[in-house]
């Protein structure tokens, strides 16, 4: 089963010999290697490159363990350039390789070279090692299964695949999988023998049981604002164990690192400044945040907040969360009110604000809907996702009602309909 992942394809090729490292992030398992080794390999040589020219090492191989020694694997690719030709070196996980800055930086002096990397972890890309890049490195981030390419293998009827996208959510190898029962022992298991591990050891944790318990609390509360004092709080109300706000702070950056979630801070519309506390946090694949909770807390309107938010930045959008001040008469006094905006999206120039409704059956819940929008004093497209089917189009105050298929399986054209 070849899934087409071209949005990713079309980025390696635009960035092509720009004389850049392009590095691949993202969490793992989620089709960086297939991305690397399949589709991209498969384009090179498609447009005429030598197979001799294509330098792959996966380094997470024990086959290729004594090549995550640096000098063994600085050697093993300079004797494989023999010739003036381009030549492209692929790196799979390359943060398994200590000092791996040098080594890549030692390619970079070879003139008919071109780079490329993947790692699962983000502090790769810390200031520092961009520092050591020179500014020559070019990140290309990579999530999980959107829903449309989820559909493009999935197919049947619409409503059909969202429900098992929302359930077992675009981790590549789970859809290959044919019963219930097997995608969600799968996606349980990454967590444990795979996730959790990981962090344990880069970070020298002495278990994983603390950071096991923030995870599910993240996990029940997707959509919700929430801090660190918040969440160490929570800790000794539900959990009954002490948790200081420091140490959550640390554990989230380290859930972050891995890009298990991703973090959306406040954005005060009218005052254009950000507000770091409290924010949200998303999963960035559902199914693995429904993983955490034995698939039985599914709360279709906060899964589908979460998909929107991942869908957003896949097709590479900041998304915050936004607030916003209305102020409205009572009895001749003027009352003010905090309303939040889903999601204040940027790319460029571009801005877009977003409600998430996952069904609007009534005009009060449209009033609502509406009111933290027509409180926006500017002229940037306001637009509500609704999951159900309706006809895509603009209401009376201007407002783009987007059906949640159109916005899922139109990612060029839905926010600019």
């Amino acid at each position: 089963m070849e899934i087409k992942r071209d949005f990713y394809l079309n980025k390696l090729i635009q960035h092509q010999k720009n004389e850049m490292v392009k590095v691949i992030t993202g969490v793992r398992r989620c089709g960086k290697s297939y991305l690397l080794f399949n589709l991209f390999r498969n384009h090179l040589i498609k447009t005429g490159v030598e197979e001799s020219h294509i330098i792959s090492i996966a380094l997470d191989d024990y086959g290729n363990k004594r090549l995550q020694n640096p000098d063994e694997l600085y050697g093993y690719v300079k004797e494989r350039i023999k010739s003036e030709g381009e030549y492209y070196i692929l790196l799979d996980e390359i943060q398994l390789v200590p000092e791996f800055e040098s080594v890549i930086n030692g390619f970079m002096h070879i003139k008919n070279a071109d780079i490329y990397v993947t790692g699962s972890n983000s502090k790769f890309l810390s200031s520092d090692i961009i520092t050591e890049f020179r500014g020559r490195g070019d990140e290309i981030r990579i999530y999980p299964l959107s829903f449309n390419e989820f559909y493009s293998v999935y197919g049947g009827e619409f409503e059909k695949a969202w429900l098992t996208y929302c359930n077992y959510g675009g981790m590549p190898l789970c859809l290959s999988m044919k019963t219930p029962e097997d995608k969600a022992k799968y996606l349980t298991n990454l967590f444990e023998t795979t996730y959790f591990a990981d962090i344990i050891n880069r970070n020298n944790l002495r278990g994983n049981s603390k950071i096991n318990e923030l995870t599910d609390i993240l996990a029940s509360s997707i959509g919700a604002l929430t801090n660190p004092l918040k969440l160490s709080n929570t800790f000794g109300s539900t959990k009954n164990v002490k948790l200081s706000a420091n140490t959550i702070s640390i554990y989230l950056k380290y859930l972050q690192d891995a890009f298990l979630i991703e973090k959306a801070i406040r954005y005060d519309i009218k005052g254009k400044k950000y507000i770091n506390t409290p924010a949200k946090y998303y999963f960035v694949d559902i199914g693995l945040r429904n993983a955490r909770l034995s698939f039985r807390q599914q709360e279709y309107n906060h899964i589908m907040e979460n998909v929107i938010y991942n869908e957003l930045r896949l097709r590479g959008y900041s998304a915050d969360v936004g607030m916003v001040e209305s102020v409205t008469k009572d009895n001749e006094a003027s009352v003010r009110k905090k309303l939040e905006i889903d999601f204040v999206v940027n790319m460029g120039n571009r801005r877009y604000y977003i409600q998430s409704a996952y069904n609007i059956p009534t005009e009060e819940k449209m009033k609502q809907e509406q009111a933290s929008l027509l409180s926006i004093n500017d002229a940037f497209r306001k637009i509500i996702i609704v999951n159900q089917p309706i006809m895509s189009g603009y209401n009376e105050q201007g407002i783009l009602l987007l059906s949640l298929s159109d916005f899922l399986m139109n990612p060029e054209e839905a926010l600019n309909y």
